[in-house]
């Protein structure tokens, strides 16, 4: 058995993967994640490890408890989340559930730091920092999801901010999931 893992793991390679920053419904131990778990047995993903952003990002949940990232570095907080390497197949998977052709998030850069570990010195610290891609809130509402949520955001996606969280098929399905933000928006914060 640890053969096959070892040779999954060689499999995805640099050159044939996406990182992926995963902060929300993705991560171990939430509802999304079985996507992750089902990507990981075909060898389309791999898990690489919790980290942080190295710049101050918002994070915020909208309708149904989802959680969202903005593009805005320099507001919010650090975020936490987990690290995969993903093949091609499994980045369109993603892609699809996190609606990029639809307008719901785009996938943008974002810089992360390891959070465990670290070192002293500047090359141990430089090793330790990358650029990989996240999904982000579509442009098209993130300022008002910024202000719908009195631009207060936290530093992780845990049970607590989920709590509450609608999965997808049981959302009104006459309205799509722009519908449901707009909504969201434009109803007077809590």
């Amino acid at each position: 058995m640890g053969h096959e893992s070892n040779a999954t793991e060689t499999t995805i390679t640099a050159k044939t993967t996406t990182l992926v920053f995963s902060y929300g419904t993705l991560k171990r131990g939430f509802s999304n994640h079985v996507l992750m778990q089902d990507l990981i047995r075909s060898g389309d993903a791999s898990f690489k490890g919790v980290y942080q952003t190295l710049d101050m990002y918002p994070l915020v949940c909208g309708p149904y408890r989802v959680p969202f990232l903005l593009n805005k570095p320099g507001s919010g907080q650090r975020v936490t989340g987990e690290l995969y390497a993903v093949s091609p197949r499994g980045l369109s998977r993603l892609d699809e559930l996190e609606g990029t052709s639809r307008g719901h998030y785009v996938r943008q850069p974002i810089r992360l730091l390891k959070e465990e570990g670290g070192g002293d010195d500047l090359e141990t610290e430089h090793a330790l920092s990358c650029v990989v891609e996240a999904y982000y809130a579509h442009k098209s509402y993130e300022e008002e999801l910024w202000e719908r949520n009195r631009r207060r955001s936290f530093g992780a996606y845990t049970e607590k901010e989920a709590r509450g969280y609608v999965k997808r098929n049981d959302r009104p399905q006459h309205l799509s999931f722009l519908d449901h933000i707009r909504i969201f928006v434009s109803s007077p914060c809590d």
